[in-house]
């Protein structure tokens, strides 16, 4: 077959499948999740072999570092994918769910019910999980799914749907629910992102210029975030071991991902004691620190940030630092300089910490936390099919309710409009 009339075959196919996915109950879908967790428990050597053999190719073609910590699973990796979609199984169902019915004047009631979507299409990069992620949410929500990984993790990909397709086999879920164009083609993509007739939404996983590109040439509506440029404000009243652990976790417990910590704000009252605690244990985890003028006074080792560095998303053990004199310059910078994404303040003030909660423009806020937990399944959602900063449908971690819609459902007794 042509990329063309392979991708339109997959796409009919997956659109077939959503009709008859729509109409499962809870516990048919959740039967088939469960044999898809089994199945990749039971898979588990398969998928690491195909793993390395992506891992292989991707240190030949020198790969970043980051991108390489993103593709690679684990035997731990792949517990966590089987955890996640036992968690999804588990999950409340809300299709088929009536919401805010009321009784007109005329003795019509007027509600919502919740519905599947239909056909989702997800375009990701590196990370193999998404794709055992994505399977569980979009089969418990009554969503078909279209799958196209990155070529970096095709081998590891192909693996995992194997497995997926071997739970679903003898279930009432149709095979075609969970579908993967393995085709390299960049074609492919921008053939997918015109089948308005087939697919109903298209979610971008990966870096910031292969989601512009989805949703510069897409048909279809996109849900998206293009990078996560997230903050840490330190403010006056901080307990300072609380944000020393805090920042650190934030920064390097995995930097190569989208809720790592990329600016650190300190308020001016406490930089001279934090900063050289709290840089020297970022230093000795290998972070370089790109600082202010006020900064570099402090930490005389720290490189001079430029005013691109504050929109950076290094996705590495880079960091800028920033003192400010107040709150409101905290969230003035953010809301500035930030993705919309995720970001945090260290407080003990209750007053300081409302203002920065209500006032900063973000889809996640935190108070004394790191931010590193906005996750899909850290928020109880299971797993997560994606995490948003568009202001319509979905923001934040998506889990199943972000993964459905609603139609209007009217029952009447012969009532005619007059």
């Amino acid at each position: 077959m042509s990329t063309k009339s392979d991708v339109l075959s997959i796409a009919k196919a997956a659109k077939r499948a959503s009709y008859i996915l729509a109409q499962l109950s809870s516990k048919e879908k959740n039967a088939a999740i469960r044999k898809m967790s089994a199945a990749i428990e039971r898979g588990k050597g398969s998928i690491l072999r195909a793993n390395r053999e992506d891992i292989r190719k991707a240190k030949l073609k020198k790969l970043k570092s980051s991108l390489i910590d993103r593709l690679r699973l684990n035997s731990k990796r792949i517990d966590s994918m089987a955890a996640s979609l036992n968690a999804v199984a588990n999950l409340k169902d809300h299709v088929g769910r009536m919401e805010e019915a009321k009784r007109r004047p005329n003795g019509l009631l007027i509600g919502k019910m919740i519905v599947p979507i239909g056909v989702i299409g997800i375009i990701y990069e590196s990370r193999p999980n998404v794709t055992s992620d994505c399977a569980g949410l979009c089969v418990k929500s009554g969503n078909a799914v279209i799958l196209k990984g990155g070529s970096e993790a095709l081998n590891s990909n192909k693996a995992i749907l194997k497995c997926i397709k071997r739970g679903i086999s003898g279930t009432r879920v149709p095979e075609d629910s969970v579908m993967l164009v393995t085709t390299a083609s960049r074609n492919a993509v921008r053939r997918l992102l015109k089948l308005t007739e087939h697919i109903d939404l298209i979610i971008p996983r990966g870096g910031e210029g292969l989601i512009r590109e989805v949703a510069s040439n897409s048909l279809i509506p996109v849900i998206k975030h293009y990078k996560g440029v997230c903050h840490v404000y330190v403010d006056k009243e901080a307990d300072l071991n609380m944000a020393h652990k805090i920042a650190l976790n934030a920064k390097v417990q995995r930097p190569g991902v989208c809720n790592a910590m990329e600016t650190l704000l300190v308020h001016e009252d406490i930089a001279p004691r934090f900063l050289p605690i709290a840089a020297a244990a970022l230093k000795d985890k290998g972070v370089e620190i790109r600082g202010c003028e006020k900064t570099r006074a402090i930490l005389k080792w720290a490189r001079r940030a430029g005013e691109s560095d504050w929109t950076e998303e290094y996705l590495d053990l880079i960091l800028s630092v920033k003192i400010v004199t107040s709150v409101e310059e905290a969230i003035s910078h953010i809301n500035k300089y930030g993705s919309r994404h995720s970001d945090a303040i260290v407080t003990s003030d209750d007053g300081t910490a409302a203002k920065f909660l209500k006032r900063v423009d973000a889809a996640c806020v935190y108070l004394n936390a790191s931010t590193r937990f906005t996750d899909g399944f850290e928020f109880g959602l299971g797993a997560e099919i994606g995490i948003s900063t568009d202001k319509l449908h979905a923001r934040g971690p998506m889990g199943i309710r972000e993964l459905t819609t609603y139609k209007y459902v009217v029952l009447g007794k012969g009532q005619v409009r007059r």
